[in-house]
């Protein structure tokens, strides 16, 4: 079958080919999709075959604009039990990190980044969807459709966990425009740049720091548990696993082997060892954490020094200070003044 997606991606598809006067029956059975199938949590389809029935669906409906009506029809839901974890998240920033890290237990083939903004505007961050082939760093184009709905659906999301607009400040797609440019403005209430490297949404950097209203930490707790026991991400190292525990929790609770441990389902004088034989050790991981999250947190927003010192986890700001001339071989200040300046 090649790489798979969870049918849920299509949840809302049957009704809506039904209610634009297609058989949606006759439709999935082309592709060996069914009705069972889409409204199941557990059932897989191939990656491919579902990009080709959106793909299809649309030329036959006359609906180039289907991508994104099916957006407007799903929630987080789709995502089955990386929903619980993404709406029970304390930040967006922590939603996003969650839904980049676990991802693949949606589909292995599809990618969620925080990166750089590709138009290099101070305080902007890009958040990338795309399609990741053969563990490629760069996430490959999507057939449109598919393109349409998923940065439809991320940007649907982030609108819902944030209670309503949250300054989009562009979004960008890679392929031309399937309809009027005016349907694409008005679903993403921004401008929409096409044929673009990748597809992104160009938020706000402070907005990683936004709360989530209405969300229950022990409800994300246990969801992060269950994800992290039951899907191990394929070829993953410890220290990955290690480093993507650390990267959810910092500045949540202080860091510790043993709760990290608990996490993994594992003794910590047995992850200890798990480390050991992949050349590391926990502190040096920690640490690592510690530099790549305080890299993006300097460079790509305008957090005060004293938050990102506690959402580092660490005891004060001179202990940030510290570490970044270690790590960096500068100060906090002078690391952001560089990254404005590039």
């Amino acid at each position: 079958m090649g790489p798979v997606v969870r049918a849920a991606s299509l949840r809302g598809l049957p009704a809506l080919v039904d209610a634009l006067g297609g058989d949606s029956a006759a439709l999935l059975a082309r592709f060996g999709v069914t009705r069972e199938a889409v409204s199941s949590d557990d059932a897989v389809i191939g990656v491919r075959s579902a990009g080709l029935l959106l793909e299809t669906a649309a030329a036959e409906l006359g609906r180039p604009d289907l991508g994104l009506l099916l957006a407007e029809r799903q929630d987080a839901g789709v995502l089955g039990p990386l929903a619980v974890a993404i709406e029970n998240a304390r930040t967006l920033g922590e939603a996003l990190a969650s839904a980049s890290r676990f991802l693949f237990v949606h589909s292995p083939a599809l990618s969620i980044a925080q990166v750089a903004d590709p138009e290099e505007v101070r305080g902007v961050l890009a958040v990338r969807y795309g399609a990741a082939v053969d563990g490629t760093a760069e996430p490959l184009p999507l057939p449109p459709q598919a393109a349409d709905l998923g940065l439809g659906l991320l940007h649907r999301i982030i609108l819902l966990l944030h209670g309503g607009p949250y300054g989009l400040r562009s979004a960008h797609l890679a392929h031309p425009p399937l309809v009027p440019v005016t349907r694409y403005t008005d679903f993403f209430g921004a401008d929409v740049r096409f044929e673009r490297p990748a597809a992104v949404l160009r938020l706000p950097a402070a907005l990683t720091a936004a709360p989530v209203a209405g969300g229950d930490r022990l409800l994300r707790t246990l969801a992060l548990d269950y994800l992290e026991s039951h899907f191990a991400e394929p070829g993953q190292t410890v220290a990955g696993r290690v480093r993507g525990a650390l990267a959810r929790s910092l500045g949540s609770a202080p860091p510790q082997v043993g709760d990290v441990a608990r996490l993994l389902r594992l003794h910590p004088r047995t992850l200890q060892r798990h480390l050991a034989a992949e050349g590391t050790t926990f502190e040096r991981v920690l640490d690592e954490a510690r530099r790549d999250a305080a890299h993006r947190l300097i460079t790509t927003t305008d957090l005060p020094f004293a938050q990102v010192t506690a959402m580092l986890g660490l005891a004060a700001q001179s202990g940030l200070t510290r570490a970044v001339r270690r790590w960096f071989g500068t100060t906090p200040t002078r690391l952001r003044a560089g990254r404005r300046g590039s």
